[in-house]
């Protein structure tokens, strides 16, 4: 695929760097905060948590991504094995400009595990640095829009629920999609974004990769071509394999796309001593290399959607 920014006059930074430190941080914090109470599924923690995120998507003017305009696709207690209990997906959208039935989704996990003895388990790794992430592209893309440069195909912005008890909120959509399946050109998927992997032996830029070039080399030759034209950070494919003892490529929400021939990017920092502990707290995010993780899924996700060609499958 020869892909061509819609916009070639427009640098794509000129909107990555409306990301910034102060907003991920304030945002993050709060998300990640005492109040939230772990954001566990179906919990009261987790209904503030989707309140907070419809109205930072309000404040911006990003419309809601159901057929009517509304942000919330309710999953039944049921489908999770609670019957007494109701979830939510958060669905933000901005309509394609050229290609509108054609849906870039960008994803990431709005639950964590609620709490355990009177301790909150606050989760900002896990995923709030995701959700706050996809928070903070949805408004670069906005803002984008407002010069005229809005993308060329739509953007779903899609945080679920059930994440940590078994993918159920991906799951749900995946089997009651808002935008056909085949018609979603790839899903962007941000699962912890803000720590660093002690296996990492230096502090560098880095990210991880998981699942790019599995279904499309089409995807992972833009997201190459994305990062060496803009970010320039350090592309780890250590954990990109079926076979990684692992297991990461079925262990977040893309892998509901890719059951469904979506290609797909997990971006991950690996796991780290906090990982589902109660030291998963938002002191702890590096925040500069946060920022630059969230710009590299936003200037990704500017090529996909303003691309000449939708990514192919293999």
């Amino acid at each position: 695929m020869v892909s061509t920014n819609a916009y070639a006059d427009v640098d794509a930074m000129k909107y990555a760097n409306t990301i910034t430190l102060d907003e991920l941080r304030d945002q993050l914090y709060f998300y990640a905060s005492d109040e939230m109470e772990g954001r566990y599924t179906g919990s009261p923690g987790q209904k503030k948590a989707v309140e907070y995120l419809k109205s930072l998507y309000e404040k911006m003017g990003v419309a809601g991504g159901n057929l009517d305009g509304t942000y919330f696709q309710t999953v039944p207690g049921s489908y999770f094995n609670k019957p007494d209990l109701t979830s939510e997906n958060v669905l933000g959208f901005i309509k394609g400009t050229e290609k509108p039935e054609e849906v870039l989704v960008i994803s990431a996990h709005l639950d964590h595990i609620g709490t355990k003895n009177g301790v909150v388990f606050n989760g900002a790794d896990d995923d709030g640095s995701g959700t706050i992430a996809l928070i903070e592209i949805a408004e670069a893309f906005k803002k984008a829009a407002q010069d005229g440069y809005g993308p060329k195909r739509s953007i779903l912005f899609l945080h679920v629920t059930g994440e940590e008890i078994g993918l159920y909120g991906s799951k749900y959509y995946s089997e009651h999609p808002v935008y056909e399946m085949e018609n979603t050109i790839a899903n962007l998927n941000i699962d912890m974004i803000g720590r660093i992997d002690p296996k990492r032996e230096a502090k560098t830029d880095y990210i991880y990769l998981i699942g790019s070039d599995m279904l499309s080399q089409d995807l992972h030759d833009i997201s190459e071509m994305a990062n060496e034209k803009y970010m320039k950070l350090d592309l780890d494919y250590t954990y990109n394999g079926k076979d990684d003892p692992n297991r990461f490529y079925y262990r977040s929400d893309h892998y509901n796309f890719a059951k469904n021939d979506v290609p797909v990017i997990f971006y991950f920092n690996g796991t780290h001593e906090d990982y589902h502990r109660a030291g998963d707290t938002a002191d702890k995010i590096e925040y500069e290399l946060y920022q630059k993780r969230t710009q590299l899924v936003f200037v990704t996700a500017w090529e996909l959607a303003n691309s000449e060609n939708r990514p192919t499958l293999k």
